[in-house]
């Protein structure tokens, strides 16, 4: 078997993937149509003429664009159910995702459509094809520590279905710190915690994720290398760091991807692992980020191995779950 095909063919886990990043442009057309949204696009070649990106800003206008469309429940649980056949389709068999409900409630939309619809489609999932799966709610950064509280209090109520809660957005000029508070309250009531951090902000920011909010996992993190007690501490801690590949590209984090630093970080024995981000912006799910991560960094069927494996590592599935899955790689 050739490493494309043991790519494709062997169980996976994803732990970085936005659910409103894997809408579609044939989907968000069919949405926008349905629910009589204007979107500033005539046509699916000029949505895709407006995904070439100069930064992570320029991203997430369109992108925020984008998830107008989604009113009904009906739409999130499509979303997501798209979400999920893919995940059949590339072999993942368990993810954590995330999803944003700042950019919903604040145009009008209700927790719990946004919620249940996600939550509805990953059940189905789980039935139809055994797909696991857990769901961290994202605060925005570039919002304020105190809306931040308010959905906070909105997602208590459906604790039973969120599982953890992380920070993403418009990393510059928001640092871990502004969100300390707001992290040490969904400390205490029980939530995990996670946060991008080091994708286009400093090390600084990932240091401040660890001591700060207390997280689980750093996603991204690529920016870590600049940092020797940081890599250090890293490695010794085992830290999770959700690396996107295809995502760092079309946001020019690397130019290229043989100019990515994945192998380094390998090399490093860090715990990365490679995770699709927001697929449907950034041309391509799990499989295509690591066929094209290892063919631009010759990466050996040890590396792919290696990522794979430490992905499962650095899942929430239980001990017993991880070791059935990784016996199978």
């Amino acid at each position: 078997m050739n490493i494309v095909e043991f790519i494709k063919k062997v169980p996976k886990t994803e732990l970085h993937l936005h659910i409103e990043g894997t809408l579609e442009p044939t989907q968000m057309f069919e949405l926008a149509k349905k629910n009589n949204i204007s979107i500033p696009f005539k046509n699916i070649q000029e949505v895709k003429a407006a995904y070439n990106f100069s930064n992570l800003e320029s991203f997430l206008k369109i992108y925020y664009e984008g998830a107008k469309v989604l009113i009904k429940e009906k739409d999130f649980f499509d979303l997501t159910w798209a979400y999920a056949l893919k995940c059949k389709e590339d072999n993942i068999v368990h993810t954590e995702i995330f999803f944003d409900p700042q950019t919903h409630v604040n145009r009008g939309i209700d927790f719990e459509i946004v919620i249940n619809g996600i939550y509805k489609a990953l059940q189905k999932a789980n039935r139809e094809f055994g797909l696991s799966f857990k769901i961290i709610m994202c605060f925005l950064r570039h919002l304020s520590e105190k809306s931040g509280f308010e959905i906070l209090d909105q997602a208590l109520i459906h604790k039973d279905k969120i599982f953890g809660v992380g920070l993403d957005s418009s990393e510059k000029g928001n640092p871990p710190s502004k969100f300390k508070k707001l992290f040490k309250k969904s400390i205490e009531e029980g939530f995990l915690t996670f946060a991008h951090a080091g994708e286009e902000g400093p090390p600084e920011y990932i240091w401040d994720s660890i001591n700060l909010l207390k997280v689980k996992r750093v996603d991204h993190g690529v920016q870590c290398l600049q940092d020797k007690k940081l890599v250090e501490k890293l490695r010794n801690d085992k830290t999770p760091l959700t690396v996107c590949p295809l995502s760092n590209i079309k946001l020019h984090v690397f130019n290229d991807l043989k100019e990515h630093n994945l192998k380094k970080m390998l090399d490093e024995k860090l715990m990365v692992m490679v995770n699709s981000d927001d697929p449907a912006y950034f041309g391509g799910y799990l499989n295509k980020n690591l066929i094209e991560i290892q063919s631009a960094l010759s990466l050996s069927i040890i590396d792919i191995k290696t990522l794979i494996i430490n992905s499962f590592k650095s899942s929430f599935l239980s001990e017993e779950k991880k070791a059935e899955w990784i016996s199978k790689i």
